[in-house]
C-alpha cells in the first residue's frame, strides 16, 4: 500500500457547486438539530488544501467521493458518519459531491463514485470504489490504517485502527449533555432532507414573525432563501448578463446571491449597492429590501454590515 502525492486544482467553479447548495444546507440544519458528525465536513476546490491535505499532516483524512443522486453514495456516506464519529476524532471525514466539484474529481482521478481515499501526510491511498456495507468499509480502513502504521505514516499516538478510546462515540455525540434541538430546526430539517426548501423557509418565517427578535431563526431563513434561490442559477451565463446589462436588476441580484454564497459578502453589498444609485421607485425599493435581506447572513454588529448600511444610506439621500 503505496499512497500517492497530490496538489489540487486551485480555481473555484461557482456554477460547478450548484450541486452541493442542498447538501450545505442540510448540514446546517443538522447542526443546529445536534445530528450532525462533528468530525465531517464538506469539501470541495475552495477548501480543499486546509480540510483534507493540511488537516492530513496532524491525522487520518477519509476522503468520500459521493453523488447526491445516488442511493449508493448515502449508504457509503450514513456508514462512514457512523464510523467517524464512533472514532472520537481518531480520524476526519471529507465529504466531496462529485457533481459540484467536477475539476477536484478529475484532479483527484477518482473514476466512479461512491469511492473513499485515505489521505496522510499529505498523500493520498486509493481505497474501495462503489457499493460496500458499514462493516466492509470498517474492515479495509483497519487494513489501511495498520499498513500506514507500519510504514511509520501515522502519528505516534494513533491506535492504527477505525475506532478510538471506549466512549468516543458518546462523547462524538454529545453524551447526555448534548443540548436539545429546537423544534423549528427539526421542522426545517425535515424539509430540507425532503428537498423542499419553500417549507424550510415556511417554517423559520412564522418562528420569526412569532418572535422578531429570533436572530438564529432570522439567520437561517436568509440562508435557506438564499441556498433555494441559486438551485438553477448558471452562474457564467448570469455573471456575463448583469456586465453586459447594468441596468438588469434581475441578474444585478443574482450575481449578489452567487457572491454571498461564495463568500464575497462586500462585493455582494457594493453591488447592490450601486444598483440602488442607478434605480428609482419599485425597483430601488426592491434591492433595497432584497440587501437587507442579505444582511441578516452575517451576524448582528459585524463591521460589513455596518459600513454597508452606512453606503446604503448615502445611496438613498
Amino acid at each position: 500500500m503505496q499512497p500517492s502525492d497530490f496538489s489540487p486544482n486551485s480555481a473555484v467553479d461557482l456554477g460547478a457547486r450548484k450541486a452541493a447548495m442542498e447538501r450545505e444546507a442540510k448540514q446546517r440544519a443538522a447542526e443546529s438539530a445536534g445530528r450532525s458528525n462533528p468530525y465531517a465536513v464538506n469539501v470541495d476546490e475552495s477548501n480543499f488544501q486546509a480540510q483534507v491535505l493540511e488537516r492530513s499532516m496532524a491525522s487520518p483524512v477519509v476522503l468520500a467521493v459521493l453523488a447526491g443522486w445516488s442511493e449508493q453514495s448515502k449508504q457509503v456516506e450514513d456508514a462512514l458518519d457512523r464510523l467517524s464519529a464512533a472514532s472520537g476524532g481518531n480520524w476526519f471525514l471529507a465529504k466531496v459531491d462529485s457533481e459540484a466539484s467536477p475539476q477536484l474529481v478529475q484532479a483527484l482521478r477518482v473514476p466512479t463514485a461512491p469511492m473513499i481515499v485515505v489521505v496522510v501526510q499529505g498523500q493520498l491511498l486509493p481505497g474501495p470504489a462503489g457499493p460496500a456495507t458499514e462493516e466492509q468499509l470498517s474492515g479495509w480502513l483497519d487494513e489501511a490504517f495498520a499498513a500506514l502504521k507500519e510504514q511509520g505514516a501515522l502519528p505516534p499516538e494513533h491506535p492504527g485502527t477505525v475506532t478510538g478510546e471506549p466512549g468516543a462515540e458518546d462523547q462524538a455525540t454529545g453524551g447526555p449533555e448534548q443540548p436539545q434541538a429546537r423544534p423549528v430546526d427539526v421542522e426545517a430539517q425535515e424539509a430540507l432532507e425532503r428537498g423542499d426548501f419553500e417549507a424550510a423557509a415556511d417554517v423559520y418565517a412564522k418562528a420569526v414573525e412569532a418572535d422578531p427578535g429570533d436572530t438564529e431563526s432570522k439567520s437561517k431563513l436568509a440562508q435557506v432563501r438564499l441556498v433555494g434561490r441559486l438551485q438553477t442559477v448558471d452562474a457564467g451565463a448570469v455573471r456575463q448578463r448583469a456586465a453586459d446589462h447594468p441596468e438588469d436588476v434581475e441578474a444585478q441580484i443574482t450575481v449578489a446571491d452567487i457572491d454571498m454564497y461564495g463568500g464575497k459578502f462586500e462585493d455582494a453589498f457594493d453591488r447592490l449597492i450601486a444598483t440602488v444609485k442607478r434605480t428609482g421607485d419599485k425597483e430601488r425599493d426592491r434591492v433595497r429590501t432584497h440587501l437587507l435581506e442579505l444582511f441578516d447572513l452575517l451576524p448582528p454588529g459585524d463591521p460589513r454590515v455596518g459600513a454597508a448600511r452606512r453606503k446604503l444610506t448615502s445611496a438613498l439621500f
